[in-house]
């Protein structure tokens, strides 16, 4: 249980973990990750039968994987220390840890939310919209991504590698662990009102807003892929019909300024699409996000040769174009154009030179990312070790033989 100035609900806390470990014969502790707390809530728990650990690094997160870091059993229940949850009903975990699952999520939604329990602006938006984005972002079925009641195996969400260290806590173990392809499950379970007196630590809109982030920081395909690939679509579409001539629509007239529209959204749809590749890539070779197969087989046929000739290609078709736009020019003698005519020519023709350096110069930087550093592995560290203790000893043994000679 992380722990922050929680002494009027620590005790009773405790107590009630204790009495369901030992009515149903499970030998446990209860672990409270104090995080600095200035109310006598340590002693408190002591009293109570828990053991305490003291983490100083601030937020819910830091206090969270210093408790798990200090847990001694296979598997670990963690809940917050304000007499929410019912830590009398905690069976339904042990017993989806004990059939195989590495998480198990509590869903406060399926299990029930009593009055007063949870404000409105979390139970209707907050908390859906989150978990709903998750869903949609990430392969998971689980609901409540917010429950802060769940349980797991220990060293399964140790491997994962977790670091944020406030209240988005919550959702990085969830997208974690579904995209290392843990087994991740849920069961029902309640929300109480808590039994503070003092306002609670989470600030609604700040925290809402640092798991968002969370979510689009580890999707690049949403972040970055899905919106850029819609507006460079949008642009292709409309510069394709405008370059011929302007567009009707009713009343309405789209001509060369809405081209010049269209060719700026082709040009920062294809940048976004290209960010999209360049965290892939980064994420996977430093262990961020789990590799994603298309995406290698991508970087696998489109080499840094055939990118610098498709971004050559893109650099003909655009000089093509204002070579025939200097022509149109020329047949006016060099005078004054008609903007109508001679931008249905360089618009093109500049887009096309910009995404061939923005093709050649991404083509350059995804084969730097591709450069994979050397890395020792167990086996390699292992041998090394052992080369160089055979060694300690024949110059140890060497040592010895020539003192006893002399």
């Amino acid at each position: 249980m992380p722990c922050l100035n929680e002494a009027e609900t620590v005790e009773i806390c405790v107590r009630k973990a204790l009495t369901c470990m030992r009515e149903n014969g499970i030998d446990g502790e209860v672990v409270i990750a104090d995080n600095g707390s200035t109310d006598g809530s340590q002693q408190l728990a002591r009293d109570a039968g828990a053991r305490v650990v003291h983490i100083d690094e601030k937020g819910y997160g830091n206090a969270l994987i210093g408790g798990i870091r200090a847990a001694r059993g296979k598997y670990v229940i963690m809940g917050d220390a304000d007499d929410s949850y019912d830590f009398t009903s905690l069976m339904p975990f042990v017993e989806q840890l004990r059939d195989g699952a590495e998480l198990v999520m509590g869903n406060r939604f399926r299990g029930g939310i009593a009055p007063g329990a949870m404000p409105p602006l979390h139970r209707y938006l907050g908390n859906p919209v989150l978990s709903f984005i998750g869903r949609l972002f990430f392969p998971s079925a689980i609901g409540d991504f917010h429950c802060g009641l769940r349980g797991f195996r220990r060293d399964s969400i140790l491997r994962l590698g977790l670091q944020t260290g406030g209240m988005e806590f919550a959702s990085e173990m969830v997208v974690k662990a579904t995209l290392q392809g843990l087994d991740v499950r849920e069961v029902p379970t309640t929300l109480s009102p808590d039994g503070r007196s003092r306002p609670p630590h989470l600030r609604s809109w700040r925290d809402g807003w640092r798991h968002l982030r969370f979510l689009l920081l580890y999707s690049p395909r949403w972040l970055f892929f899905i919106p850029g690939l819609v507006l460079m679509s949008l642009g292709l579409v409309a510069g394709a019909a405008l370059t011929f001539g302007p567009v009707y629509i009713g009343k309405l007239a789209f001509d060369v300024d809405t081209l010049v529209g269209a060719s700026a959204m082709v040009v920062s749809g294809f940048q976004a699409v290209l960010f999209a590749l360049f965290t892939k890539v980064y994420a996977a070779e430093e262990g961020f996000l789990p590799e994603d197969r298309r995406i290698r087989r991508l970087v696998d046929v489109v080499t840094l040769e055939k990118g610098l000739l498709a971004g050559g290609a893109l650099a003909v078709a655009g000089l093509v174009g204002l070579v025939a736009s200097l022509a149109h020019w020329g047949g006016r003698g060099f005078g004054e154009l008609i903007p109508a005519e001679s931008l249905r020519l360089v618009v093109p023709s500049a887009t096309a030179f910009v995404m061939s350096f923005q093709t050649i110069f991404a083509s350059l930087f995804i084969s730097i990312l591709g450069i994979r550093r050397t890395r020792e592995n167990p086996v390699d560290i292992a041998a090394s070790a052992a080369e160089e203790a055979a060694e300690a000893v024949s110059r140890e043994s060497e040592t010895a033989g020539r003192e006893s000679v002399a």
